[in-house]
């Protein structure tokens, strides 16, 4: 395992994403503001894309249709081609592909039980500042 100093804090804005490649991975570290750094692995499994460029959001949580509220301290990022969500925290997606088609449904109205987690997950790395410097460990 080994620290890389990455870059200064400056050097990435609230809210954004930066691509760096560290022991042969390509990773996506991004400022969640208040001194917040999280890092994920930069490819999305879906199709590729590149995560850092992704647009941060809170976690939106539904108890019904219409319904919903966020959640500000559990960040996601979203896929830039298709959307698909990440856990900042977890890597984990909440994205299920095998039910994403063109299909007719019979319809029931039952309780809400929360989201079940998808079958896909990026890997997560450990990030601090020190001072100036945002520092990644593998």
């Amino acid at each position: 395992m080994g620290r890389h100093v990455i870059c200064r804090v400056d050097e990435i804005p609230e809210g954004k994403g930066k691509r760096v490649d560290v022991e042969g991975r390509s990773i996506a570290i991004f400022n969640r503001g208040d001194g917040r750094f999280s890092a994920i692995s930069n490819t999305c499994p879906h199709e590729g894309a590149e995560l850092c460029w992704g647009k941060i959001a809170a976690f939106a949580d539904a108890t019904g249709p219409g319904q919903y509220t966020t959640v500000e301290d559990r960040e996601m990022v979203r896929c830039p081609w298709h959307g698909w969500e990440f856990d900042l925290e977890t890597g984990r997606s909440y994205c299920d592909p095998k039910r994403v088609r063109v299909k007719a449904f019979d319809v029931s109205v039952d309780e809400a039980t929360g989201m079940a987690e998808g079958p896909y997950k990026v890997d997560t790395y450990d990030v601090e500042t020190e001072g100036r410097y945002v520092v990644l460990t593998i």
